[in-house]
Parts: structure tokens; sequence; C-alpha cells
């Protein structure tokens, strides 16, 4: 069984090419066959001969099936043999959090901004912030947006210094509001969304 071990962008570019409609009477073809053309096998599917051919390398690319160059009339072709009758795509989802790259922010010294014009909102009398309103645009143009958040990332925004107060660290907030740290990437996750939006500012 091949085994393919690849990162979320070219897992999504090959889910792309085996998703297309023709690509399970394609893959039967080339369990059928020895090795196939493009043309040949354009014919057999109702394709037209390059939609076959860019199939087909897309397959050779990610090493699904093997092509060898041959000769007829002196007029070069490719045939294309499927390399293995099983395939395993391994997928590593916890690569996509950068790990040592996150780390840095727990030093990022950071409080509210100054006339930001985001609203925290409350659940009554709790010790959390439940949703940060904000407005994108100007004018009639302008247009409100919500961010809901985890029990957490409240927790953590209760706990942000207020713009006349000192700026304090990442990691200093989340000792204060005492939260754990498995939550650590949702809450670096959130101080990323608000100073994209100009809702708290970073000491430098």
């Amino acid at each position: 069984m091949r085994r393919i071990k690849m990162d979320f962008n070219t897992a999504s570019k090959l889910s792309s090419l085996i998703s297309k409609d023709y690509a399970e009477d394609f893959f039967k073809l080339l369990v059928m066959y020895r090795d196939i053309s493009a043309s040949e096998a354009a014919s057999r599917l109702n394709l037209h001969t390059k939609t076959a051919q860019d199939f087909l390398e897309g397959l050779d690319s990610f090493g699904i099936v093997s092509k060898k160059e041959v000769f007829e009339k002196k007029r070069p072709y490719f045939r294309y043999s499927l390399k293995k009758k099983e395939l395993t795509i391994h997928i590593d989802f916890a690569a996509l959090y950068d790990k040592k790259d996150n780390q840095d922010k727990l030093k990022w010294r950071i409080r509210e901004k100054k006339n930001s014009g985001a609203m925290f909102k409350t659940f009554s009398k709790s010790d959390h912030i439940s949703t940060v309103h904000f407005f994108l645009g100007k004018g009639r143009t302008c247009s409100e947006k919500k961010l809901n958040l985890t029990r957490n990332q409240g927790n953590f925004l209760f706990h942000l210094p207020f713009p006349t107060e000192p700026f304090l660290s990442v990691a200093d907030i989340i000792k204060k509001a005492k939260i754990d740290e498995s939550c650590i990437p949702e809450i670096l996750d959130i101080v990323d969304v608000l100073e994209q939006y100009k809702i708290i500012e970073r000491k430098s």
C-alpha cells in the first residue's frame, strides 16, 4: 500500500484531482489496463484528450502512476500505468499550528487600544467577555462584525488591561485569568485577530 504524507495544501490539490466526476471511471481503466495513453483513456471516457492528459499528469506528480515515453511513427507520447492499487493519504493536522512561532507571542505586551470603537459585551454580571463587536468601513458602507468567544477567550479579555493601564504580557494575562495551558492556542488566535482589527495595541 502506498502512503502519501503531505501538508494540507498539497492534500487539497490531490483531493481536488481525485474528486473529478470522471475520476472513478478513470481509475477503473488504470486498474484494468497494464498501461494506457491519454487519447485511449479519453476516447473510452468521452473526455477531451487534454483533460485526460492533465488528469494523468496530475496523478504522475503525486507518484500514483508512472509514465513511459514511447514512439509510434516517430511521434513520441506517454503511456501511463498505475503504480499501486491502494493509496493512503496521511495529513498531520497538528502541523497547521506552528507551536514554536506562537510561543513567541506569549511575550507580547498588550492592552486594549484607545478609541478602537470595539465593544466588549458580557453576560449579565459574569466574569468573562462573551462577544466583541466592532465596525468595518466608514459612513454608509460601514458594517458591524461580531466575534463570538470561547469561555477561555472571554476570560482572557476580561483581564485585558484598559487603554489607560500598563501593558501586560500575554503570558501574564493568561496566568491572571487562570487559563489552562492546553487552551493557549485559542488565546493566541484571538490575540492575532484583535491585533489585526486594531482592537488591541502591542508595545514593541
